[in-house]
This record gives C-alpha cells, structure tokens and sequence, in this order.
C-alpha cells in the first residue's frame, strides 16, 4: 500500500500557500477587514437590526474572496475541467480541507458558514449528477463561479434524524406541484437563488422511496421564513421556513420522482467526508497551537511543555488526529475508487470521531492558554463553537454510530445506505 500523497497534490497545496499569502492575506488585512477575525468577529459580521443574519459588509469580503480564487483557477478545484475545475477527487478534497482548516480562523477558509477558497460546493456536484440538461444550462454556471447559492430544505421541526418521515408534502397538480410542509435548520436561504426542498410524493411514513426533491424559488408565493434561529455561533442564516400551497412547475424535480432520499444520502456523503476533513485540520491547529504556547509560557520560570500534566493531553490528541487522519484519507480513496456510497460506514466512523477531536482540542487548547484561551483574542473558544453544530447537524453522533452499527450488526445492507438504488 502506497499512503503518500501524489507529487501534484503537495504542489498544489504549496500553490494555495503562495496564493494565500499573495492575495487572501492582504485582502484580509485591507480595510479593518481583520476585524472579522479577531475578538470583534461575531459582532462585526452579525446585522443584529435584521434578525442576526450576516451582514452585507461580511457576505461581500467573502465574495470578493470567491472571486479572487476562481479567478486564479483554485474555486473550482474540485469540480471536471468542463466546468473550469481540475476534476480534483474526494482524496485531494480531504487534504485540501484539512490544510486549510489547520491554519486556523482566516479568510482562506472560513468554517463557520462553509466559506473556503477552494469550493466546497456540493449544490454543484449534485446538479452535474442530478440535473435536468435544462436544470444544468440555467445553474450550473453561477454555482461554479460562486455566485448563486442552493439551500437544502430537509429537516423539520418534529423530523430530523430519519427523513423518512417527513411531513411536507407534493401533490401533482397537471404539469404542477403544490408543496405543503414547514422546514427548519433551512441555512442559507436568506441568500439562496433556490431551496431544494424535500417532499412526500407517494409512499407511507418510514418508506425510503416517494420522497422527491424539488427546486423551489423562496420568493415564491406561500414560501415564508417564519424566524431565523439564533444559534451558539452568531451570525444566523439557519431559518425556519413554511409552506402553503406552494405551486412549482414539473421542471422543478431534482433528479428521478421518488428518488429523492438518493439526492440526500449523495449529499451527505459528499460532505460529512470533507466536514471530517476540517474538523481534522481545526483539531490540529488547536494542538499545534497549545504546544507552541507551552513551549513559551514559563510561569514560576519553568516551561508549561515540561509537566507531563500538559504534554499527556496533547500527546493523546495529537495521536487521535494521526489516526482519524489515516481513516479519512483511507475513505475518501475508497469514495473515489469505488464510488460515492461505497464506504458509508466507513463516512460515518470519520465524521463523528473528527468532530469531537476537534471539540476536545479546542477544549484543551483552552485549558493550556488558560484565561487567554477562554477569551475571544484567541480563536479556540470560536473554533468550538462552531465544530460542536457538527456533532449535530447532517447526522447527530448518536445517528454516524447508530449507522455504522447497523451494518457492523447486519441490520443494514452494506450495498448502499437507505434510500439508495445499488448501482
């Protein structure tokens, strides 16, 4: 077995470093722009005047950074070269998302609302595999570039971990649908060009097919955002939306009728390998950081780094990432080698242990920095608030082990998770 990575890949992370430092550093510093990064960042990228969303000033520094990276061809990275991209794999997406998280809070790679400048655009992934070629011509484009935006309306707020028993609803109306339901969790949707909102077409409560997705305008008549939900790690776009009689046209179904619990399962596939990946690298950051600091701070003139109280915790951690690391690029090469759901369990096992890694070393780092690491001058207390939501969204750890039980115990079938037609 062959565990180093490809000559292409450690060159293209230098590549983003110089990039980074040529173009992302001074952008970042320009304008008080750091004010977004440092103990002021909640605040200055929160409109508390328009129910906690971001704020324009913030949501516009990240564009300009999106822009700055697709033109120098890193944002599309991943995608085929058709599309502008350099058909970068589910490896190469790993690594790269850990090397980005692992140099803490910036502008290259902003974790708190999925901001990097190497696109983790799963919308567009889906629309190449799903879309209509109608469906392609009109989005695919701006999704690439960066400049429209997919929600993703599944969860609801009496169902969330088994979207099998969703209550929205599609009823075919001629060559329309009317969508009846509410959603919660819908992040993104105040900057959203479409919501892909998953609905019951057929089928009984707890069935696996029926479900269908479908491209929903949020300007539509009867689609409301009730509220957006005020979470831990301020700003908010994670909105509660309802609808009522919501008509669409058939041209809005998101890949086959009834199919739609595949779109999901594609989704969280796709992404919770690339969640685990900065969880990984934010994990790493926190202990590259406490041992730094312990090796200058000498209270009482002796180095923090000489009590085994301080080394035996950050040892621990920094086996744990070596560990985690080794599995998830193990998974993303299966992922690539033999397709999107071949390794399901193996996704899970990934993102549950990465996430809270990531939660116990930034826990830790605190503790090392003591009052300083509790303070928001330094970014650990931002960096668990943020990675603790994913120890609960997209599959709370509970769900990623209950998962993975199911096909260590036999109870699931290890061809393909729920939902998913064996290809």
């Amino acid at each position: 077995m062959d565990f180093a990575l490809p000559d292409s890949l450690k060159d293209y992370l230098d590549e983003l470093d110089a990039f980074i430092e040529a173009e992302i550093k001074p952008l970042e510093q320009a304008d008080d722009n750091i004010r977004f990064f440092d103990h002021r960042r909640e605040d200055s990228r929160t409109d508390w005047e328009r129910g906690g969303l971001p704020n324009a000033e913030w949501e516009a520094l990240l564009a300009e950074a999106r822009r700055r990276a697709d033109a120098a061809g890193h944002f599309r990275y991943p995608f085929p070269k058709e599309y502008g991209g350099r058909d970068g794999s589910n490896l190469a997406m790993a690594v790269i998302r850990e090397h980005l998280a692992s140099k803490g809070l910036g502008l290259h790679c902003d974790l708190q609302n999925e901001h990097a400048i190497v696109g983790n655009n799963i919308g567009l992934l889906l629309m190449l595999e799903y879309g209509t070629p109608e469906q392609q011509e009109e989005w695919v484009e701006g999704l690439a570039a960066g400049t429209k935006f997919f929600a993703f309306g599944i969860t609801e707020p009496d169902h969330g971990s088994d979207a099998t028993y969703m209550e929205t609803t599609a009823v075919r109306d001629g060559d329309d649908w009317i969508i009846n339901g509410e959603k919660t969790w819908n992040t993104g949707i105040h900057a959203a060009h479409r919501d892909i909102v998953f609905a019951r077409t057929s089928g009984e409560p707890g069935d696996a097919t029926g479900i269908t997705a479908f491209l929903v305008d949020p300007k539509a008549p009867g689609f409301t955002v009730e509220e957006y939900l005020w979470t831990f790690n301020m700003p908010t776009d994670h909105a509660h939306i309802t609808l009522r009689d919501v008509r669409v046209p058939n041209s809005a179904v998101f890949g086959a009728e009834g199919a739609g619990l595949q779109v999901v399962q594609h989704f969280f596939n796709e992404n919770r390998i690339r969640q685990a990946a900065s969880s990984l690298g934010a994990a790493q950051y926190c202990v590259n950081r406490a041992v730094e600091y312990a090796n200058e701070r000498a209270p009482f003139g002796k180095k923090l780094s000489t009590n085994q109280a301080i080394q035996f915790p950050l040892v621990d951690l920094h086996t744990r990432c070596a560990m985690v690391r080794a599995l998830i690029r193990e998974t993303a090469w299966k992922m690539d080698t033999y397709g999107p759901f071949s390794a399901s369990a193996e996704v899970s096992m990934c993102n549950y242990q990465a996430n809270r890694l990531c939660c116990d070393a930034a826990d830790q780092a605190m503790q090392v920095f003591g009052g300083r690491g509790y303070s928001r001058h330094e970014p650990f207390e931002h960096i668990y608030r943020h990675h603790r939501r994913y120890r609960i969204t997209e599959g709370a750890d509970e769900i990623q082990m209950r998962r993975v039980a199911g096909y260590l115990f036999g109870f699931m079938s290890g061809k393909a998770p729920k939902g998913v037609r064996p290809s």
